[in-house]
């Protein structure tokens, strides 16, 4: 065993005691992106997480790529120290795809072993943020841990979403051909023709992939996700630990060939639970007309123009009204936001109010009878469901990831499949009608979920997980071999 590998076991062994002693350790958390310049779910996770492990007396930082860096910089956010080393705003096809070391990564990995964190936390993973920095964090004898927040679970989807052609829950097994037609729709060919370039043979598939431009990338899928396929098996063979959000995930990762011992279910949690719920049905019963909310970011993904569909073919004279809130501060976000603002028209009962301050969220969800929850991509939550469960408002959404686990079909909610707005639309008309009996009756069994500090117990007793024999057996090889470990215990 080389020196250096025998010193990066004993410093995973040393960490072992450390946490267990309750002693503090250094702790980074790697993300895709943070704040300022992302603030969605998954920043929030980070940031949330982040202050919890401060407040437990440890060490914390974050570490993330910004494409929009020429160099390195640090700075502070919420009081925790951040990070941010440069990567290509145009980067390259093979890049993209991890092939090749993404520019301005190294920057992440000198950072690494000046800090010599005891533990490294990847949530998920893209250009700049990968393989090659999972293994920069290995070498520093940092303890890792992975967490996937997106759909992708990983690497095995790469449409992003483990929706099929975009329209029905995928049963989540990669394989080469299914999921290169699948995406190569995403992209815009026909089914016909998408089909037929991802049945080229691996071989022709890895020659195409030379070719540049929108043909290289059409021919080369397949063998693209014969490669994320490779990706998966060596990350999970690196990380110490990989945690996921939801049963369904844990469970498609053991049937894509996943080793079980290395996988963990960590749900998601809310920040703080409120003060105090909304007043139970008894007391203050829903009335007409009822108020169903939607809380979140303008995409696609989150069906939110599914939503803007179901509301377009209600009855004018329903009892019924809606509002719509979330940042808008991208052309993307602008230009769904006017395509949601284009299907429902003028329609008088329905709003577009700006986005709710994090402060707020309880006050505006409280103010909803329903939220509205119509997710087209597999997710951990959404958070905001869970935000709405705490102040004790039910939740429809759709049959996929959290939000499947977190809605019991007919007990505190409803679910429709994804992306049928026509069902949503049928229930939303029922529980116009007759609240009573639907949105009364789901808030007597809507309970309290997660807190955060719930996620940092099973994450510090992640970080404190390895098996300490095999520790200890490469510690005594590490003394027997070093003169200058000897007369010292670090077990």
């Amino acid at each position: 065993m080389p020196h250096e590998e025998q010193g990066s076991e004993c410093r995973r062994a040393a960490v072992i005691h450390t946490l267990s002693d309750g002693k503090a350790v250094k702790i980074v958390q790697a993300v895709e992106w943070y704040y300022p310049d992302g603030a969605g779910g998954t920043e929030g996770y980070v940031s949330a997480l982040c202050r919890k492990i401060r407040d437990a007396g440890h060490e914390v930082s974050v570490g993330a790529p910004d494409p929009q860096q020429l160099q390195p910089k640090t700075y502070w956010h919420d009081g925790i120290a951040v990070f941010r080393y440069p990567i290509p705003s145009e980067p390259s096809r093979r890049e993209c795809q991890g092939r090749t070391p993404a520019r301005g990564a190294e920057y992440f990995h000198k950072w690494l072993k000046e800090q010599q964190p005891n533990i490294v936390h990847f949530h998920t993973f893209g250009t700049g943020l990968g393989l090659r920095e999972i293994k920069a964090a290995k070498a520093t004898g940092a303890r890792v841990i992975a967490t996937t927040h997106s759909a992708s679970l990983g690497f095995l989807c790469q449409r992003g979403t483990m929706m099929h052609w975009g329209e029905y829950l995928c049963d989540g097994i990669c394989q080469p051909t299914k999921c290169s037609a699948c995406e190569l729709q995403h992209r815009g060919l026909s089914k016909q023709l998408a089909r037929t370039i991802a049945a080229l043979p691996p071989a022709v598939s890895r020659l195409a992939d030379t070719l540049p431009g929108k043909l290289g990338t059409a021919l080369g899928m397949s063998d693209l996700i014969a490669f994320n396929q490779r990706q998966q098996a060596e990350m999970l063979q690196l990380v110490d630990e990989f945690v996921v959000l939801t049963a369904w995930a844990l469970d498609k990762l053991i049937a894509n060939g996943a080793p079980r011992e290395k996988i963990r279910l960590n749900r998601l949690g809310v920040r703080e639970l409120p003060s105090a719920r909304k007043l139970g049905p008894d007391r203050r019963p829903t009335r007409r007309p009822i108020m169903v909310g939607y809380l979140g970011r303008f995409e696609a993904i989150k069906g939110v123009e599914d939503f803007a569909r179901a509301i377009a073919s209600l009855p004018p004279d329903l009892p019924i009204r809606f509002e719509f809130r979330g940042p808008v501060t991208s052309a993307a976000e602008r230009e769904v936001v006017d395509h949601v603002k284009g299907l429902v028209g003028s329609d008088p009962r329905v709003m577009f109010t700006p986005q709710v301050p994090p402060r707020q969220v309880y006050e505006a969800l409280s103010s909803y009878d329903v939220l509205c929850c119509p997710s087209v991509c597999l997710e951990g939550g959404p958070t905001v469901a869970l935000e709405a469960h705490a102040i004790g408002t039910p939740v429809i959404g759709t049959r996929i990831g959290g939000l499947a686990e977190i809605v019991s079909e007919g007990t505190n909610g409803r679910l429709v499949a994804p992306g049928d707005w026509r069902a949503l639309a049928d229930v939303l008309k029922q529980i116009a009608l007759d609240p009573s009996s639907t949105i009364d009756n789901w808030r007597q069994f809507v309970s309290n979920p997660r807190v955060m500090d719930e996620v940092l117990a099973d994450y510090l007793n992640l970080y404190n997980r390895p098996a300490l024999h095999s520790m200890e057996g490469a510690c005594v090889a590490a003394v027997a071999k070093n003169n200058q470990f000897k007369g010292r215990s670090l077990l």
